[in-house]
């Protein structure tokens, strides 16, 4: 996909904000503000570290797998995928055990169905965020034809 054999590197800061959360930022990027959950007194409208997470695998496989759409020149005419992350105790912590992902991808012809079968599976193979986790993730995907 594109990487050599040197590392990246991807630098973050997070700054508290003194009161419930802080925001995470990069160089010359938009800074995101973010929470600490704590249940129902948690800030509904911002996020928290545990959806981050679920997004970077989300997200990650969609890039994986629009790379492989554009390598093997498939036209869709959507994508969409959401998230789930459960966090659940194991032993005195918590840990995001699963994340399930279910991708809608909408395409305009059944001719290209087969295609789209494996630009999916490879987007699963090669998602590296995904495969950098200790959450099982399982994948549901749909495939429309408009």
């Amino acid at each position: 996909m594109g990487m050599t054999e040197d590392p990246k590197y991807y630098s973050i800061k997070v700054n508290w904000d003194d009161d419930k959360g802080g925001e995470v930022s990069s160089e010359g990027k938009l800074g995101i503000k973010i929470v600490r959950p704590k249940g129902d007194e948690s800030t509904p409208d911002m996020y928290t570290p545990e959806h981050l997470f679920v997004a970077s695998a989300a997200a990650c496989f969609m890039n994986s797998f629009i790379y492989f759409t554009r390598k093997m020149h498939i036209e869709l005419k959507s994508f969409e995928c959401e998230g789930t992350g459960t966090l659940e105790q194991v032993g005195k912590s918590f840990e995001i055990t699963k994340i399930e992902i279910k991708s809608k991808v909408v395409i305009d012809s059944k001719d290209l169905r087969s295609k789209i079968e494996r630009a999916i599976y490879l987007g699963h193979k090669y998602c590296f965020i995904g495969n950098s986790m200790k959450a099982s993730i399982a994948y549901e995907d749909e495939i429309i034809v408009e």
